[in-house]
């Protein structure tokens, strides 16, 4: 339970009048707090949420601090001039006793209330010890790793969501509960939009689509069933320039497969690319039986029930789009008005593929910030992963390799991983299928390692300026 006090008195969790407690400038802007609501919500221990209402439209934030410590003052963003407010407090610590006033303002003063307190709670009981870092040797991180966090998330019930620092500490989460956390990504809004999914689906497939501020508000949430939104969403979701959702989305074909030993009627399942509103209107679709016949695949019997498997979806700089497949080794661009396949990456693919470049399996395929197209190869052909990166010439269809760094065969991850640069010389990889997140340096040498309590299906570096003034160093 979060307590709430009053210097040494503790206070009810209720509306609690402060009208008489106040003070401030003189002309009546002091004396407009009617009450204050303290609670926690979801019990997550690192939110505290404070609700205030006031007896004129006044604008209200929140100062806060660790009790006894007012230099690590924070200061939440201020909400608006009403006479309803609910303003969320973030980047507290479990078990921690903390100081807090309310500040009010209109257009002719700004006053402070008294100084009260609250305890935030403490993580479950399952949450705690779930990770583990090992890092020898600290001055070797670079500087933007150790101010910044990583983002993990766990696709289990019940799914929660982590941003966590160098040190191994979680500095804010979100749980969902009934259902998981299939895929996030951290959106240019500075947003977290994510695909959920309950029990009945399995891996990285959902049924949910949520986007969350980091104060934990709903920007929108939709469910398979509302509007267009009818098929069952895979590995992706992300949101495009216009602020529409792009996922991967699954399809399914009848088609008579006679030809290649099957039925006269077998069912096909594969892969689209489905564009929608935030009201779950249709805006666009493609799928691969617009481009490919089953039939004209010798192996279309045997691999029906997931033929390709498309697992990452991202954009290329122009806009068009960047589809990769896992059953196939291939990373195809495709046109983002058309659907036409502007070219195909990989064995068997467009492009004259260089020494050590073929990889079996891509996972996590975007533009880094080198423009060069990066990838994690799960390397099942060979039980070793690999971080890679390439230049691509595409009017002339060639590629140079850029980055080939191998990891350790210990951290082989057939399944899953994620690849994406923290400095010029340093990546973070997800090696989901051995549970770790490691950092290591361009010749694949350890720099830092996270053991986790479950399948990190993706790592994303967010740089610590991202995430102010929610979440900030202490």
């Amino acid at each position: 339970m979060l307590r709430l006090k009053r210097r040494n008195s503790v206070l009810s969790l209720l509306a609690v009048s402060l009208a008489a407690m106040l003070y401030g400038c003189s002309n009546g802007c002091a004396d407009k707090i009617a009450d204050i609501h303290v609670s926690s919500p979801g019990g997550n221990a690192m939110k505290v949420e404070v609700g205030v209402s006031t007896t004129a439209d006044l604008a209200v934030s929140v100062q806060y601090w660790p009790k006894g410590n007012q230099k690590q003052l924070s200061s939440t963003l201020i909400s608006p001039a009403g006479k309803k407010h609910r303003v969320v407090l973030t980047n507290l610590k479990p078990l921690q006793e903390y100081g807090y006033r309310i500040v009010t303002s209109n257009e002719n003063c700004s006053s402070a209330s008294r100084d009260y307190t609250f305890t935030t709670q403490d993580y479950p009981m399952w949450l705690k010890d779930i990770f583990k870092v090992i890092c020898p040797d600290t001055t070797v991180l670079p500087k933007n790793f150790m101010q910044g966090y990583s983002m993990i998330f766990r696709r289990e019930t019940p799914g929660i969501l982590f941003f966590m620092n160098a040190r191994g500490s979680i500095v804010w989460y979100h749980q969902v509960n009934g259902t998981g956390f299939k895929d996030a990504h951290f959106t240019k809004d500075n947003t977290i939009i994510a695909l959920l999914g309950t029990e009945d689906y399995q891996t990285s497939y959902g049924n949910e689509i949520l986007e969350l501020t980091l104060t934990g508000d709903t920007v929108f949430h939709l469910k398979k069933g509302q509007a267009d939104f009818k098929q069952t969403i895979h590995h992706e979701v992300l949101l495009n320039d216009l602020n529409q959702v792009v996922t991967i989305c699954c399809e399914e074909r009848i088609l008579d497969l006679r030809a290649r030993g099957g039925k006269v009627a077998d069912t096909v399942k594969s892969d689209g690319i489905l564009v929608m509103d935030k009201s779950g209107k249709q805006i666009w679709k493609w799928t691969v039986f617009d481009t490919l016949n089953p039939v004209d695949d010798k192996n279309i019997v045997k691999d029906k029930s997931d033929w390709m498997h498309a697992n990452c979806l991202n954009f290329d700089t122009d806009g068009n789009y960047l589809l990769s497949f896992y059953n196939n080794g291939q990373i195809w661009k495709i046109d983002v008005k058309t659907g036409k396949v502007i070219w195909k990456f990989g064995k068997g693919g467009d492009f004259a593929m260089p020494a050590n470049g073929v990889f079996d399996n891509s996972h996590a395929v975007h533009i880094n910030a080198k423009n060069q197209l990066m990838l994690f190869d799960n390397g099942t052909s060979k039980l070793l992963s690999r971080t890679l990166a390439f230049n691509l010439d595409q009017k002339n269809k060639t590629a140079s390799l850029e980055l080939n760094i191998p990891l350790p065969p210990e951290l082989y991850s057939e399944r899953m991983g994620s690849a994406f640069m923290v400095s010029d010389s340093t990546v973070l990889n997800s090696c989901s299928k051995k549970n770790t997140v490691v950092l290591t340096n361009l010749q694949g040498r350890y720099l830092w390692l996270l053991r986790t309590g479950f399948m990190p299906y993706r790592a994303e570096f967010i740089p610590a300026e991202r995430l102010m003034p929610y979440i900030q160093a202490n």
